[in-house]
This record gives C-alpha cells, structure tokens and sequence, in this order.
C-alpha cells in the first residue's frame, strides 16, 4: 500500500494506491492555513478542555437531579446530543475507484482518529456512464462538485458531499 500526498499545497488530499486492488482518493477533515505560517486548522477535534469541563458539570448536575426524574431526562437528554455531536464528526471523505468493478463514495464519522461510522455507496461499472463535475447553487454562491453520472434515471453519486472541495483537488481527480 502506497499513500502520497500530490499536491504540496493542500496537504489533506491523499492517495492511497493498493497495486492491482483499487486506489483512494481521500480528503482528510484538516488543512493549512493561507498565512504562510503552515499552521493546521482541524475540522475535527479530540478531548480538550471543553469535554472536561462538561464531565465536571454532569458530575456536579447529577446529585441534584438523582431524585427528580424530569431533571435526570433533561441531564442525560443534553449529555445525549453533546455526545452524539462529538461523535459524528466527519474525519475523512473517499472515492474508491476499482478497475473493472466500479467506483466507491465514502463518507467516515466518528471520534478522532477513530471512525465510529461509515457510509458508503457502491457504483458498479456497468450502470456509471461518465464522471463528471456539475455545478450547483447555494443562496448566492455557485458550487461546482464531482459526480458519478449513473446510465439510469437513478441518483448522481456526489463525491466528497460534506465538503465541498476546491477546484485543483477535483483537477487531479480527474485526470487520475
């Protein structure tokens, strides 16, 4: 298993070439900042200060609220998003591409760096007509977008749904 990194300004595209199996193409939920210092901004992130804080709280919350059922169901229903909120952040976005098979959408959640769920959306050969890269309107922004074309009046398999991805990462999909 081989994995680069092709472009040199945008570190979170990765390629991930298994010979004679399949290739990935993977966008990872982090990129550089534009500055010039080379700092990481995450879209994700793991234990910090504010989850500890919020353990505190419920510790804290849960002797008071132990006799009244009401307070406990509004305590364990406000931990419940909390959690459901850190735990289904997307980590990273693919495309599997599978000579003679087909191509392969998949979208990871989880807690990082630990995938918790994953989507995923097979696309065999026979039923793709074209890839191509459609564009769409968003309020007052046009976004363009890679799809998977299928030859049924099916839906479009859109690669990389969550993030919308820059114009010279959707150019080295294509040409690969």
């Amino acid at each position: 298993m081989q994995r680069t990194r092709p472009l040199l300004d945008h570190p979170e595209f990765l390629v991930i070439n298994i010979p004679e199996l399949s290739r990935e193409y993977r966008v990872e939920n982090w990129r550089i900042v534009r500055d010039g210092s080379r700092r990481i901004i995450r879209g994700t992130s793991g234990l910090g200060i504010l989850d500890g804080l919020v353990m505190l709280l419920v510790a804290a919350l849960w002797p008071m609220t132990y006799p009244h059922r009401v307070r406990a169901a509004l305590l364990f229903a406000s931990l419940a998003c909390y959690l459901h909120a850190r735990c289904t952040q997307v980590l990273w976005e693919s495309v599997l591409a599978f000579p003679g098979l087909g191509l392969q959408f998949e979208t990871a959640r989880g807690f990082p760096p630990h995938a918790l769920f994953v989507s995923r959306t097979f696309l065999p050969l026979g039923q793709l007509q074209d890839v191509i890269v459609n564009e769409g309107l968003h309020r007052w922004d046009v976004r363009f977008y890679l799809a998977a074309l299928p030859i049924s009046g099916s839906q479009l398999g859109v690669a990389f749904p969550v993030r919308i991805r820059p114009l010279h990462v959707r150019r080295q999909l294509i040409a690969a």
